[in-house]
């Protein structure tokens, strides 16, 4: 069941960034048993809840789940090296890299280049996997992969299905679970209805970062201010980045969510449905959150160890929730226990990260709330 007040609590505090000014517009939505029960657009959001949004590395939950189906049919599987289906990637040390060490951040090259318009093919993309170098040894260390293992897991999908990765993750998930606003790479003459990013707010100070993490500041890496406001851009949105370049609104994302709960006609082999959603593979310590990672192959899992929070998922959520956030305080996620799914998008993006932490957590506790 669904409580009402517990809704509209989630709402109101949903309202707080938009009428304050700190974000342009926000779309929310929870789902149960199947269905959307609630969604909400509020701010400057010209087609309403048909507004998309950018989801960033919400994305890569959706990327996963097409390779689940690929372990499943037994054309790839985990502890195959990645090199034994691209030859090209298997360079400069990165021979031994095994495709679970790609889908739980663990394969040590966090930081290679590849950007426009060399990921515009799949033939430049190869390039740049062959010129890719390790930055420390596979399988010793987790470090968040931005957009370099998705290129990855892309490949592999392209390969085994003789599409591009966009159209084989349009067949194997976003069609069958009938998500009519959920896509990656959107042709530029289909992309009126997505929200523009815009950056909005200052950086936290020094002695903020000192205060709420012990440390002067973090290291963001690629995800730069730059980084993701390409997302505006035609080309970059067409070209489907697989670790984070998909749109949806709040209701497709968390039916997206929905499927993974329920398993519409079969989509996943339960076997690796339960292993993708539960199974946590990855506990290395989290350089950028200080917690262990607690990632699945294509999950954050929000454990019972009290650092859900610090993971992206609200006090209240059920340490089998799993989920994965994105860039700017974009939310998505299922409790297990509870039913219900939740998703938060926002083309807002809080240069004060601290504040957006604090917004994640108001909203995703609020969401958490929502079943009695």
């Amino acid at each position: 069941m669904i409580r009402d007040d517990a809704v509209n609590a989630l709402v109101e505090r949903a309202h707080r960034e938009v009428d304050d000014g700190i974000l342009p517009s926000c779309q929310l939505a929870v789902a149960y048993e199947g269905e959307v029960v609630r969604t909400v657009t509020l701010g400057d959001a010209p087609h309403g809840e048909d507004t998309r949004y950018t989801i960033y590395s919400a994305t890569k939950p959706i990327v996963a789940s097409a390779m689940w189906q690929l372990l499943a049919e037994g054309a790839v599987s985990l502890e195959d090296r990645v090199a034994d289906h691209i030859p090209e990637f298997g360079t400069n040390g990165k021979d031994v890299i095994t495709v679970e060490q790609v889908m739980l951040h663990t394969a040590g090259f966090p930081h290679a280049p590849l950007g426009p318009p060399q990921w515009d093919t799949r033939e430049g993309r190869v390039d740049a996997f062959s010129k890719w170098r390790l930055n420390w040894e596979p399988g010793t260390r987790h470090e968040y992969h931005a957009t370099t293992a998705h290129w990855v897991l892309a490949e592999l999908l392209a390969r085994a299905d003789g599409v591009e990765h966009t159209e084989a993750i349009r067949r194997r998930v976003i069609e069958p679970l009938g998500l009519q606003k959920l896509a990656l790479g959107v042709p530029a003459d289909q992309q009126g209805d997505i929200a523009r990013v815009e950056h909005t707010g200052v950086a936290p100070t020094p002695e903020e970062f000192e205060a709420v993490l012990g440390v002067p500041g973090i290291d963001v890496g690629e995800v730069t201010d730059e980084a993701l406001e390409a997302f505006n851009r035609p080309d970059v949105i067409a070209v489907g980045v697989p670790g984070g370049g998909a749109v949806s609104t709040a209701s497709d994302l968390a039916l997206f969510y929905q499927g993974l709960l329920h398993n519409p006609d079969g989509l996943w082999n339960p076997k690796w449905l339960s292993i993708a959603t539960s199974d946590v593979r990855n506990t290395f310590p989290d350089p950028l959150l200080g917690v262990p990672a607690n990632r699945t192959i294509g999950l954050v899992v929000c454990g019972d160890d009290g650092n859900g929070p610090r993971r992206g998922f609200g006090h209240g959520c059920g340490a089998a929730t799993f989920g994965h956030d994105g860039a700017g305080g974009q939310l998505a996620w299922a409790d297990p226990e509870s039913g219900v799914s939740f998703a938060y998008v926002t083309n807002g993006l809080d240069r004060h990260v601290i504040r957006q932490w604090r917004r994640d957590i108001g909203i995703n506790s609020r969401a958490a709330a929502v079943a009695g």
